[in-house]
C-alpha cells in the first residue's frame, strides 16, 4: 500500500473518531448546562419568591395586634366574669362583627377557659362559632398559657381554611379567657394564579395548605408517619381523608437548598425548579415551582450551538491541515518574494523621503512669500492712502489757507478794537478765531488717523461714524469742484464685522473715484451713499452720475494695476486692495452699473452680533 493510498484510509477514520468523540462530549455537557439554566431559573425566580413572603409576612403583621386589642378591652373582661349578661352578650356580638368588616377579618370570637365560645362576629349566621368549644386547638392551648397562639387550619364549623392567632384576655394578671381572630388566605392564592411560576406555603409536616395549583391543596411533600396523623387528627387541623401525599422525584442542585422535583408520572409529569424560603413566625415554607421547560431549551440550543462550533472548528482544523503543506510550499517562494519587496520599498522610501524633502522646502518657500505678499499688501495700502492724502494736497491746503487768512483777519481787528477800546467786538472775533483752529484740529486729526498703519483686526465697528469721517476727509476736494454727497439721515446706529481705519479707507477710495468719474462740465452734481439692510448683511453702495462702466471694464475693474485713469494719475491699486480689504472682513466687494446711469460699487458686510457689539461699545 503506498502513501496515498495509506491517507485514504486512515483519514476517513481519525474524522469518524472525531465526530464520536464530540457526540459523546455533548451528552455528558449537556446534564451540567441543564443544571446551570436551572439554577438560573432559580435565581430569576427569587425576586418573586420574596415578594410572596413579604405580602405573606405583611398581612399576618397586620392582623397579629387585632386579638391583643380586644383583649385588653373593659366589655369584653366584663363578659368572661358574667356570661349571663344577655345584652353585655349582644354588644358584644355587634362590636365583634364591626371590627371584622372594618379589619377585613374572617371571624372574630372570645372564648372561656374552657374553650367555650360566648360571643363571636358570626352570631348570626348559621354556623356561628357561639356555643361550640375549641380548646382542642393548639392556639387555644397556646393563649390560655399566656402566650400569643398561632395556627393555620380548616376551619371546623365553617369548613375554610384560616390562619388564627389568639391572646389572653386578663383581669388583675389572671387568665379569664381568649380572644381569637381568623384570617383566610383564599386572596393570596388568586393572586398567585396565572402567573409563570407556581406558589404553594407547606406546614412543618410538610403539608401544602396553600397553593396557586388547587390539585396541590392538602398533599405532603413527604411521607406522613404515624403520629404526625395522630396529631393532626387530635387538633383537627385538616381532614384526614384529604390528606395524601405528592407525586413527586427531588434533586438537590446546590447547596443553598434549590431543588429539581418532577410532580406526576409519565406524559403527565411536570418538572420545575424549587427555591424555598422559611417563614419561622409562622412555622411556614414558601416555595416557588418554575417550569424547566426553558431551562431544558436553553440547554439544547447551547448544546447544539457548541457541537456546531465545535465540528466547525473540526472542518477548519482539516482543511488548515489540508492547506498546510501548501503553506510550507509557498513559503519560501514568499520569503523571497518578501525579500524583493522590502528592496522595492526601501527604494521607494529613499525616493519619497527626497521628494518630501523637497516638498517641505517648497512648503517653507510659499510660506515666506506669503508672508512677504502680507507684507507687500500691507504697504500698498499704506501707500494708497498716502497716494490719497497726495492728491488732495492741494485741496487740503486750500482748506487750511482760508481759515488761516481769517485768523490773520480776526487778529489784526482785534487788536484794532482793543486799541479803540471796544473789547466786547474785539472778544467776537478772538471767538471766531479759536472757531477756527478747531476747524484745522478736526481737518488734521482725520489726517492723522487716516494715515496711521492700521494694527486692528476684524472688530464690531460703527458704520455711521465711519461714513462721516470719510466725507470730513474728502470734503476739501468735494468743496473744491462743487460736488455735494447724499447720505442716509436719521438712521438708526448700525454695526457691522470690520476695521475702523481700513473700512474708512476703502469708502474714502469710492468716493474719490466717484468724484472722478463725474464730468468736470457738471455743476450741481451729487455722489448718493446708500444703505440696505438685508437679514444679516449690510450693503453700502456709493453712486456717481458719470458715464458708468463697460462690460469689459467691469470684468477688470478689481485687477491689480488697471486703471482707466491717464499716465500719472493712478496705479490701479486703490480698487483691488480695496477689494481685498473687503474680503478680509468675510464681506465682498462688487462694481455694477445705474439703470439711471453711474456706476454704483456695493460694499458687502456681516452685521456683528449682540455679544459682540455689547463687547465692542
Amino acid at each position: 500500500m503506498n502513501r496515498l493510498t495509506q491517507k485514504q484510509v486512515t483519514r476517513p477514520l481519525w474524522i469518524t473518531a472525531i465526530v464520536l468523540l464530540l457526540f459523546a462530549a455533548s451528552f455528558s455537557g449537556y446534564s451540567a448546562l441543564e443544571r446551570y439554566f436551572q439554577l438560573q431559573l432559580a435565581q430569576k425566580s427569587d425576586t418573586n419568591l420574596r415578594l410572596a413572603v413579604a405580602g405573606l409576612r405583611g398581612a399576618l403583621g397586620r392582623y397579629e395586634p387585632v386579638s391583643k386589642l380586644i383583649a385588653e378591652k373593659e366589655s369584653v373582661k366584663l363578659l368572661l366574669t358574667n356570661t349571663s349578661d344577655t345584652a353585655q352578650i349582644d354588644q358584644i356580638n355587634n362590636e365583634l362583627r364591626r371590627i371584622a368588616k372594618d379589619v377585613n377579618a374572617s371571624d372574630i370570637y372570645v372564648m372561656d377557659l374552657d374553650g367555650l365560645t360566648w360571643a363571636a362576629s358570626n352570631f348570626d349566621q348559621p354556623r356561628t362559632f357561639i356555643g361550640r368549644s375549641y380548646n382542642y386547638r393548639p392556639y387555644f392551648q397556646q393563649a390560655s398559657k399566656g402566650q400569643l397562639g398561632r395556627f393555620f387550619a380548616l376551619g371546623t364549623a365553617s369548613n375554610i381554611r384560616g390562619y388564627y392567632f389568639a391572646y389572653p384576655v386578663k383581669q388583675a394578671e389572671r387568665i379569664i379567657g381568649v380572644v381569637t381572630t381568623k384570617v383566610t388566605v383564599d386572596q393570596f392564592e388568586a393572586d398567585w394564579k396565572g402567573g409563570d411560576a407556581e406558589i404553594i406555603v407547606t406546614d412543618t409536616h410538610g403539608i401544602v395548605f396553600m397553593s396557586s395549583r388547587d390539585e396541590w391543596r392538602f398533599k405532603s411533600l413527604d411521607r406522613l408517619d404515624k403520629a404526625t396523623l395522630n396529631n393532626i387528627e387530635q387538633s383537627r387541623q385538616y381532614p384526614i381523608e384529604r390528606l395524601s401525599q405528592l407525586q413527586l422525584q427531588r434533586k438537590i442542585l446546590n447547596e443553598k437548598g434549590v431543588e429539581h422535583i418532577q410532580i406526576g408520572t409519565g406524559r403527565d409529569a411536570k418538572n420545575y425548579v424549587v427555591a424555598t424560603m422559611a417563614m419561622p413566625e409562622a412555622d411556614w415554607s414558601v416555595h416557588i415551582l418554575t417550569p424547566t421547560s426553558s431551562a431544558i431549551t436553553q440547554a439544547y440550543t447551547t448544546m447544539f450551538i457548541i457541537v456546531l462550533l465545535l465540528l466547525s472548528g473540526g472542518l477548519i482544523a482539516a482543511f488548515v491541515r489540508q492547506r498546510r503543506a501548501q503553506f510550507f510550499e509557498r513559503l519560501e517562494t514568499q520569503r523571497l518574494a518578501q525579500e524583493m519587496l522590502e528592496r522595492r520599498v526601501e527604494e521607494r522610501t529613499a525616493d519619497l523621503n527626497i521628494a518630501n524633502d523637497q516638498l517641505r522646502l517648497e512648503v517653507d518657500e510659499r510660506v515666506a512669500a506669503e508672508q512677504q505678499l502680507r507684507q507687500t499688501q500691507a504697504e500698498l495700502v499704506q501707500a494708497g492712502k498716502l497716494a490719497a492724502l497726495g492728491q488732495m494736497s492741494a485741496a487740503l491746503s486750500h482748506e487750511f489757507n482760508q481759515p488761516l487768512a481769517a485768523v490773520k483777519s480776526y487778529a489784526d481787528n482785534a487788536a484794532i478794537y482793543l486799541d479803540r477800546d471796544r473789547p466786547k467786538d474785539a472778544r467776537d472775533n478772538i471767538s471766531r478765531i479759536s472757531q477756527m483752529a478747531d476747524r484745522m484740529a478736526s481737518i488734521s486729526k482725520h489726517l492723522r488717523n487716516f494715515a496711521r498703519r492700521p494694527q486692528d483686526k476684524s472688530r464690531p465697528v460703527l458704520l455711521n461714524g465711519i461714513i462721516d469721517d470719510a466725507i470730513n476727509l474728502a470734503s476739501a476736494k468735494l468743496s473744491a469742484r462743487g460736488i455735494s454727497i447724499a447720505k442716509p439721515e436719521g438712521c438708526a446706529d448700525i454695526w457691522v464685522q470690520g476695521g475702523q481705519v481700513r473700512l474708512q479707507q476703502v469708502l474714502l477710495n469710492l468716493i474719490s473715484n466717484a468724484l472722478d468719474a463725474t464730468p468736470l462740465s457738471e455743476t450741481s452734481e451729487k455722489i448718493i451713499i446708500s444703505l440696505d439692510e438685508r437679514g444679516d448683511q449690510v450693503h453700502l453702495s456709493v453712486r456717481d452720475f458719470g458715464t458708468g462702466l463697460s462690460e469689459e471694464i467691469l470684468e477688470q475693474v478689481f485687477d491689480p494695476f488697471f486703471t482707466t485713469k491717464g499716465p500719472g494719475k493712478g496705479l490701479g491699486l486703490g480698487l483691488s486692495i480695496s477689494f481685498n480689504i473687503i474680503k478680509d472682513f468675510d464681506g465682498d466687494l462688487r462694481a455694477s452699473n445705474h439703470p439711471d446711469g453711474g456706476a454704483i460699487f456695493t460694499i458687502l458686510l456681516n452685521r456683528a452680533n449682540s455679544a459682540a457689539k455689547a463687547a465692542a461699545e
